[in-house]
Formats: structure tokens, C-alpha cells, sequence
């Protein structure tokens, strides 16, 4: 790896390492670190420890998926094969399924004008709009209906099924998201019609200048119209305007990365996720 390639791995492994301490407890494995919520939310996953001076043997997986049976939480690990090359042969020998994601980042000169992308507006979500919490809900439904039918080909889920599947977010939950979109840690946005209501949507966390876009959602039925790659455009617009110049986020598959290459993305290298084999599809 050149040195500009080393210092902005450095600068992800530094993120990856942030973004949960502040609301999870820490416990150490060997090379290993494992985040665990406290409260409730989205649980979080191993990772390399950022000060590890070997590489995560086997023995810390193991010891780490025991913990993690104890608590009930994900047996998930993620990591950067550039940064830890070590772990993918490790993982595979425990039983673990690894998905090798397509790393990339912003290339600002070549970030599009989302408009150009999809004729379908975006809007990002604001703190202070009395509609934040059906906002948050309508993200988290879009998202759920998205992700049962993974990819970028369409299919007849759509409005309705989005409507089937929003549920009440817990005040806690709320209020964390609340707090964060306030402090701009964390961004949102929605993509949509009048008519259709929320059709896509996605989301950033963001820790000093650097930030991950993640949860890029579009409903089956209104897929192949842009709105994957315009939302992600807007996101990265929002951020670039915050004076964010690392933006980078992991594409679930080849065919998912090309829509973010049309947002200005370029791949840098490979993010590893690794679960149980009967969780990852």
C-alpha cells in the first residue's frame, strides 16, 4: 500500500474503533475488542483492536463468540483485510461465513448533482421537525423491507409492505437519534414522492472529518429509478458541507458498488463481515 493509502486505512481503523465507545461497553480478547451496547439499539460487532501488536488468533474468535453466545448478541465481526490480512483465514477456520464488501470512498471531484441522478426528491431528515419520529420509523421500515430482498434487481415489494412494516420507535432509541442528528453525527435522508411516500433511504454517523454511509435502502418495487445512488450523493453532499473529506462506505455486493460508483465512489480496498454460516445468505 502507498502512504496515502496507509494513512486513510489508519484514519477508518481509528473511526471503526470510535464510533461505538460512546454508547458501548468495551471488553478485550486477545486481538480482538468487542463492543457491547449498553441500552437498547442496534448491537455491535468484534473488531481488530486498534493498539494489537499480533494479529487475532483463533483462540480470541473463540473466546469472543463465546461471550456473545452469553450475552444473546450477533456473532459478528468486521474488519479491513488491508489492515488485518491475517483474520480472513482465521475466520473461515472458526466456521465463519466471511462477506468480502467492496471498500470504497468519495472521490470528491466526482461526486454528481443528485438531481442528475433520479427525478425523485431527497430530503435529509432535521431534529427539530415535528415529523422526526414517523421520519426515523419510515427509514427503519424502508430499510427492513429493502434488506429481506437484497440487491439492486426489482421485485413487487413496495408502499404497502413499507406501511406493513413500521413499527413505534422506542423513546430511547429516538431521543439517541434525536441527539445525534442535532450534533451532526449522524445524518438522514429520505427519498420519495407525495403520492408513494418513502421509497429509499440511508443514513451516515460521522466522527470528526471522517464518515460511513450505511443502510442505503431502496423498496424492490422502485428500484432501477436512481434513487439508491442519488440518496447516497445527497448524504455525501451534506457531509462534504460539514467539512467531512473521508467519506467512505462498503457495497454488499459487485452489482450494489456500480450504483456508488455513480454517486463519485472508487473502491479502495475490502471490508469483511463474518457471521455464523446460516446468517449470511
Amino acid at each position: 500500500m502507498d502512504a496515502l493509502n496507509n494513512d486513510t486505512f489508519a484514519r477508518l481503523e481509528r473511526f471503526y474503533d470510535a464510533v461505538p465507545r460512546g454508547v458501548a461497553g468495551v471488553e478485550e480478547y486477545g486481538g480482538l475488542v468487542l463492543f457491547v451496547r449498553d441500552g437498547a439499539g442496534w448491537p455491535f460487532y468484534a473488531r481488530p483492536r486498534i493498539d494489537a501488536t499480533e494479529p487475532p488468533s483463533l483462540a480470541d474468535v473463540t473466546s469472543v463468540r463465546e461471550r456473545q453466545r452469553e450475552l444473546g448478541l450477533p456473532e459478528a465481526f468486521e474488519w479491513v483485510h488491508e489492515t488485518t490480512p491475517e483474520l480472513l483465514a482465521v475466520a473461515r477456520s472458526a466456521g465463519l461465513n466471511v462477506l468480502e464488501a467492496p471498500l470504497m470512498v468519495l472521490d470528491p471531484a466526482a461526486l454528481p448533482d443528485p438531481a442528475t441522478l433520479s427525478d425523485v426528491p431527497v430530503r435529509v431528515l432535521s431534529a427539530d421537525s415535528p415529523d422526526f419520529g414517523a421520519d426515523v420509523a419510515g427509514r427503519r421500515a424502508v430499510a427492513a423491507v429493502s434488506f429481506s430482498a437484497a440487491g439492486t434487481a426489482r421485485g413487487d415489494a413496495g408502499p404497502a409492505e413499507r406501511d406493513a412494516s413500521v413499527t413505534e420507535v422506542e423513546q430511547a432509541a429516538l431521543e439517541e437519534e434525536r441527539a445525534r442528528t442535532a450534533d451532526g453525527s449522524r445524518i438522514s435522508a429520505l427519498a420519495g414522492t407525495p403520492t408513494e411516500g418513502a421509497l429509499a433511504s440511508g443514513m451516515a454517523m460521522r466522527v470528526g472529518d471522517v464518515a460511513e454511509i450505511a443502510g442505503v435502502a431502496t423498496l424492490p418495487a422502485a428500484r432501477r429509478r436512481g434513487l439508491g445512488a442519488a440518496l447516497t450523493a445527497t448524504l455525501a453532499r451534506e457531509l462534504r458541507a460539514a467539512g467531512t473529506d473521508l467519506i467512505f462506505l462498503s457495497a454488499g455486493s459487485e452489482d450494489i458498488a456500480r450504483v456508488y460508483l455513480r454517486a463519485g465512489f472508487r473502491r479502495i480496498g475490502t471490508a469483511c463481515i463474518a457471521e455464523p454460516t446460516a446468517l449470511i445468505p
